[in-house]
């Protein structure tokens, strides 16, 4: 399997829970030493250091976990990123940036699998957002969000145009989840704890989400004992978008 932005968070979560039953994991990502940590004492990780916005990157990718494994029976499209701006103060070339990082990588290589998740009955995972369900706004933070529902979109339409083909897609959304983003994205680290804080205070549940609490549904998802599901959006928000 493949999953992208595999050196955090998330995906890193997610690749050492695939792993850990037994599954074989192609980690993608741009930063070498963060796959190989995420990849430490899995031996069944491996780990392919790219920029999936790239023209052919998915090509790229798809073709190294071939070469791994001989097989491909699930993407995970984990990849993301965001920054905080207001509609006066948005930047070109960042808003670019969340487009191309955010939904057009997904969709291309989702594109390049598809011939070998044909050959396996497999399923591609989209990981979206909670905040992107609903019609809640979201104010300095509208670009982030509009690629997450596009994104949803793009599971839904995929379930339908793929599913002749023996593919699903599903999407999971999580919630407010505690992978450093804020930091990564330029909030210090007192602003990033507050941050968690705040929200915390609404969730239903009582606290942020862990990496591991989203992993878990991604591999529950991506069982092939979950045939009968496609073109579902999964919140695994702790009720937050329910209120």
């Amino acid at each position: 399997m493949i999953i992208t932005g595999g050196g955090t968070g998330i995906g890193r979560a997610t690749a050492r829970r695939f792993a850990g039953r037994g599954d074989r994991v192609l980690v993608v990502g741009r930063t070498a030493a963060a796959l190989d940590e995420t990849a430490e004492g899995h031996e069944s990780i491996r780990t392919l250091v790219a920029d999936i916005t790239e023209p052919g990157a998915g090509e790229a990718v798809v073709e190294a976990a071939l070469r791994a494994f001989g097989r491909l029976d699930v993407l995970v499209n984990n990849a993301g990123t965001g920054s905080f701006a207001p509609l006066a103060k948005l930047d070109r070339a960042a808003t670019e940036h969340q487009v191309a990082v955010n939904l057009i990588a997904p969709a291309f290589v989702a594109q390049a699998a598809l011939d070998s998740l044909e050959a396996t009955g497999g399923t591609i995972v989209n990981v979206s957002s909670a905040g992107s369900l609903g019609i809640q706004g979201f104010p300095d933070n509208s670009v982030y969000w509009a690629t997450k529902a596009a994104l949803n979109h793009f599971t839904r339409t995929w379930a339908v145009e793929l599913a002749p083909r023996g593919i699903r897609v599903v999407s999971v959304a999580p919630g407010v989840t505690d992978t450093g983003i804020g930091e990564r994205v330029g909030m210090s680290a007192e602003e990033y704890q507050g941050f968690l804080g705040q929200l915390a205070e609404r969730i239903p549940l009582g606290r942020v989400a862990t990496p591991e609490d989203v992993a878990w549904w991604i591999t529950a998802l991506a069982d092939p004992e979950g045939r009968y599901m496609t073109g579902a959006v999964v919140p695994v928000d702790g009720g937050l978008s329910l209120t």
